[in-house]
């Protein structure tokens, strides 16, 4: 599961899609904790706000807009909270969003390399609107790439 800290607008077609499964699979554990993923490390960011749920409707409403945006059809439906309701931001910190941007670049060289190109000189990107950059190293709960786990 990858819940991207990224803003959607520099996915390409699979990871958009794959993003809005895996954030519906996440909410699914919100809405029925003990099921699944529920023990998944980057659900940590929303079962630890205050508002799981409206949290995790913002961050599927921004995956919405840029399907939206590309004449994708994604169901309004399946949004289990209000997207429009005040929701706490998530910090983010600067090395998580680096380490994703890296990862996404990796990524995006392989399987679309038209869209790598046109993020090539972007050096820090926008982060997920739920997110509010601070300072910081990669996130306690990911798992970088060639790391074994404890």
């Amino acid at each position: 599961m990858r819940l991207w800290s990224i803003h959607p607008r520099y996915l390409d077609r699979q990871a958009l899609i794959a993003g809005w499964r895996e954030a519906l699979l996440a909410q699914s554990v919100l809405v029925a904790p003990g099921r699944g993923y529920s023990k998944h490390p980057q659900l940590l960011r929303f079962t630890e706000h205050d508002e799981p749920l409206t949290a995790m409707a913002h961050f599927l409403a921004a995956y919405l807009a840029e399907a939206d945006a590309r004449g994708y059809t994604f169901s309004h439906d399946k949004i289990a909270a209000d997207p429009r309701a005040e929701v706490q931001r998530i910090p983010l910190a600067r090395g998580q969003l680096a380490y994703e941007w890296a990862h996404l670049g990796g990524k995006l060289a392989l399987r679309s390399p038209d869209i790598a190109k046109r993020w090539e000189s972007v050096s820090s990107p926008d982060p997920h609107p739920l997110f509010t950059l601070v300072d910081g190293p990669i996130a306690v709960w990911e798992r970088p790439r060639g790391a074994v786990a404890p």
